[in-house]
C-alpha cells in the first residue's frame, strides 16, 4: 500500500472508485451539518448567558438542532450501507478473479491451503477497510478543509495554530502506517506458512504414524504456532502505541487551541461567541484525521489478504489468443525458460522438445527437475519467461486455449474427482460415451473394479492408484472421441509390467501423440523417442 487509498483496489474493484465518491459527497454534507450544529449550540449558550434566562424561541433551536443530529445520522447509517455494499461487491469480484486466475494456472500456483485463506477469512477482512477506513478516510478529505475554512473566517489565529499542527498527524500516522503494514504482511505470512504446515500434516498423518514420526512433528508446530504468536502480538503492539501517540497529538493540539483562545477571550480579543464556535469546532477539525489512524489498523488484515489475492491474479498466464488451435502439426517447446514467482532461479532454461504427430516421446530426469513444468507449458497453464511453445509453428501464445485444450487428453499425478460414481469420472471429459467404452479403457487402464463403484469427494473410496487408473481412463476415452495428444505425467505408476505394457499398446494403437512424464524403464523402451532432461 502505497497511500492513503490501496492503488490496485482503486484500479481493479469499480465498487471501490463508486464508494470513494460517495463517500466524498457523505463528507461534504457531514462536514455542513458540523457547522450548522456547532453554530446552534454557540447561538444558544451565549444568549443564554446574555439575557440570563433561555431565549426566544428556544422549542425551534431544540428541534433544529435534533433534526441535525438526526440528519447526521442518518448520513452515518447511509455511508455504513453503501461501504458493506461495496465490500461485498469487491470481494465478489476479487474471489471470481482469484478463481479465474487459479483455473488458468491449475499447477504451480498457491497451495490450495492458501488459497482457501485468501479467498475465505483473508478478503472477509476488507469489511473493515470499507466499513471504517474509507468512510473516515472521505470525512478526513473534507471535513478538515470546510470546518478549517469557517474557522479561517471566524478567527484566523486559530485557523493558523489548526494548519500548523494538523498537518502533523497525517505525518505521523504515514510513518506508523509503514511499520504496520510491514508487521502486517509479517503476521500474515507467518499465518500462511503455519495453515499449510498443518494441512501438510493432516494430508500425510497416515504415513508419519506409519512411520512412528507423528509426535515428532509437535515440535514444529509448536514452533511456528509461538512464531504466530508474536507476530500477531507485534501488530497489537504497534496498534496500541499508534493510537495512543495519534490521540495525544491531536489532544494537545486541541489544547493549543483552547488555551490561546481563553487568554484572548479574557483580554477581550475575541468575542464569547467566536470562541466558542471556535472551540467546537476545533476538534470536529481534528477528529477525522485523528480517526483515519485508528480505523487504519481495522483494514491492515484486508489489505495483506487484498495483496495476496492480487499477486495470485498477477502470477496467472494472461491468455488472450483468438487463433483457433490447429489440427495438426508438432508440438514445440523452443528454447523456454521459466521461473516459478518466488523462486530462487529458473526451473526450466533453454528447454527443448519436440512432439510429432503419431510420436510417443517419453520425457525422464531427476526429480524437481522440470518435467511437470514442461507439461504445464506445453498445456498452456504456464507462460515460458523466454522461447516459445508452438503446435504446427503456431504460437501457443496467440492460440484460442479452449480450442486447444479440446485436442488434448491429460493425466496429472495427482488427477481430480468427482462425487459420483467410476463411471461418472470416467465419462467426464466425454459425457456421450458408451458402457461398453468405459469398461474397456478400465480394462486397458488396469483396473479391478467395476464402473458402478462409488466415489465421494475428492476421490475418497479410491486409492491413489486407482485414481491415477480412472484418470488414465478418461483420458484413453477422450483419444477414441476425437483429441489427438495425450499428455501424461507418471501414468503407470502403481501398474505391474503387464498392465504397464497394455496401456502403452492402448496409446500406441489410438494413433494419437504422447508425450509422457516417466521413469519406468518399460516405458522408455516402448517410447518412439526417449528425451532425458538433466535439469537447470
Amino acid at each position: 500500500m502505497t497511500g492513503p487509498i490501496h492503488p490496485r483496489l482503486f484500479k481493479r474493484a469499480r465498487a471501490t472508485r463508486t464508494y470513494l465518491l460517495a463517500s466524498v459527497i457523505v463528507g461534504v454534507v457531514t462536514a455542513l451539518l458540523i457547522i450548522v450544529q456547532a453554530w446552534l449550540i454557540a447561538e444558544g449558550v451565549t444568549t443564554t448567558f446574555a439575557l440570563g434566562d433561555l431565549p426566544e424561541g428556544w422549542q425551534v433551536l431544540i428541534v433544529t438542532l435534533s433534526a441535525v443530529f438526526v440528519a447526521r445520522a442518518g448520513l452515518g447509517w447511509l455511508n455504513s450501507w453503501l461501504s458493506h455494499r461495496s465490500a461485498a461487491a469487491v470481494k465478489s469480484q476479487l474471489r471470481r478473479d482469484v478463481l479465474e486466475a487459479h483455473l488458468r494456472t491449475p499447477v504451480g500456483g498457491a497451495s490450495s491451503t492458501s488459497l482457501m485463506r485468501v479467498v475465505t477469512r483473508g478478503l472477509d477482512d476488507l469489511d473493515g477497510y470499507f466499513s471504517k477506513y474509507l468512510p473516515q478516510l472521505g470525512l478526513a478529505a473534507t471535513v478538515p478543509l470546510i470546518v478549517g475554512g469557517v474557522v479561517l473566517w471566524l478567527d484566523w489565529a486559530s485557523a493558523f495554530i489548526i494548519a500548523f499542527t494538523l498537518p502533523l498527524i497525517p505525518i505521523f500516522m504515514a510513518l506508523i502506517g509503514w511499520t504496520t503494514e510491514k508487521a502486517t504482511k509479517r503476521s500474515f505470512a507467518v499465518a500462511d506458512k503455519l495453515e499449510n504446515h498443518f494441512a501438510d500434516l493432516i494430508a500425510g498423518l497416515p504415513t508419519l504414524q506409519a512411520f512412528a514420526r507423528a509426535r515428532a512433528q509437535k515440535r514444529g508446530v509448536d514452533l511456528n504456532e509461538e512464531r504466530h504468536r508474536g507476530a500477531t502480538m507485534k501488530v497489537l503492539t504497534i496498534s496500541f502505541i499508534s493510537s495512543l501517540a495519534l490521540e495525544l497529538l491531536a489532544s494537545l493540539s486541541v489544547a493549543v487551541v483552547a488555551v490561546t483562545i481563553g487568554f484572548r477571550l479574557v483580554f477581550e480579543q475575541v468575542d464569547f461567541f467566536t470562541a466558542l464556535l471556535v472551540l467546537i469546532l476545533a476538534p470536529e477539525a481534528f477528529l477525522p484525521v485523528r480517526q483515519v489512524g485508528t480505523h487504519f489498523h481495522d483494514s491492515v488484515d484486508g489489505i495483506a489478504a487484498a495483496d495476496a489475492a492480487f499477486d495470485i491474479i498477477d502470477a496467472a498466464p494472461v491468455h488472450d489468443g483468438t487463433t483457433p488451435a490447429p489440427t495438426g502439426g508438432a508440438l514445440r517447446l523452443e528454447d523456454v525458460s521459466y521461473t516459478y514467482p518466488g523462486g530462487d532461479g529458473p526451473v526450466l532454461d533453454g528447454f527443448r522438445l519436440e512432439v510429432a504427430p503419431g510420436e510417443i516421446v517419453a520425457l525422464s530426469g531427476t526429480s524437481g527437475g522440470g518435467k511437470s513444468t514442461a507439461l504445464a507449458l506445453a498445456l498452456g497453464f504456464l507462460a515460458p519467461d523466454s522461447g516459445r511453445v508452438t503446435v504446427d509453428d503456431v504460437d501457443l501464445a496467440g492460440i484460442e486455449l479452449a480450442s486447444w485444450h479440446a485436442q488434448l487428453a491429460y493425466v496429472g499425478q495427482e488427477p481430480g474427482m468427482v462425487r459420483g460414481t467410476v463411471a461418472d469420472n470416467v465419462r467426464l471429459g466425454t459425457p456421450s460415451a458408451t458402457d461398453a467404452e468405459v469398461l474397456d479403457v478400465l480394462a486397458i487402464s488396469g483396473a479391478d473394479f467395476g464402473p458402478e463403484k462409488v466415489i465421494s469427494d475428492d476421490g475418497e473410496g479410491l486409492s491413489a492408484g486407482e485414481r491415477r487408473r480412472v484418470a488414465l481412463a478418461r483420458a484413453l476415452l477422450r483419444i477414441r472421441h476425437g483429441a489427438r495428444l495425450l499428455v501424461l505425467d507418471e501414468p503407470t505408476a502403481g501398474l505391474d509390467s503387464d498392465r504397464e505394457a497394455g496401456v502403452i499398446e492402448a496409446v500406441r494403437a489410438s494413433g494419437a501423440s504422447a508425450l509422457i512424464v516417466s521413469h519406468r524403464p518399460a516405458v522408455l523402451a516402448a517410447a518412439d523417442r526417449a528425451v532425458e532432461w538433466a535439469g537447470v
